[in-house]
């Protein structure tokens, strides 16, 4: 598949050791989907709740069949990304994300397992600069 190209159908495989490439693809193939699907991923997704007689937010779940077609529109795109990221990932990164029913929510745990935290992040750079400044060629070696 590298030599050949991807495909366009199909979302990019993530194996575990090719994060930076497909997160690259990914986003892309989600945007192909469509701008619902890929803003799902970027803003999350609530269940729809609930009005009580003030049309006041309650705490009870609203049930799908009385959903509004803004609402229905919202949650197809959330569960487009979802698929999405389930079919992109194999077996072991598919337990990080099996829980989640929120699109924004698998994406960013997928995020934290490969490149870390913003501290994990800061460390890393540090170590490579550290690795970096401490270069020194060999008297053997030629540029």
């Amino acid at each position: 598949m590298d030599k050949e190209g991807g495909f366009v159908n199909r979302p990019p495989l993530l194996d575990g050791s090719n994060y930076d490439y497909w997160r690259s693809r990914m986003s892309a193939f989600l945007k192909s989907i469509d701008s619902k699907t890929w803003k799902a991923v970027l803003k999350g997704w609530e269940h729809p709740v609930a009005l009580d007689e003030d049309g006041n937010r309650t705490k009870f779940l609203k049930p799908e069949e009385e959903w509004t077609v803004d609402e229905d529109e919202l949650a197809l795109g959330n569960s487009k990304a979802l698929n999405a990221l389930y079919n992109g990932v194999e077996k072991n990164m598919f337990r990080l994300i099996k829980q989640c029913t929120v699109a924004k929510d698998a994406w960013e745990i997928l995020k934290i397992a490969h490149e870390g935290t913003t501290k994990v992040k800061s460390a890393k750079i540090q170590l490579l600069t550290t690795k970096f400044e401490s270069l020194k060629m060999l008297e053997d070696e030629i540029i």
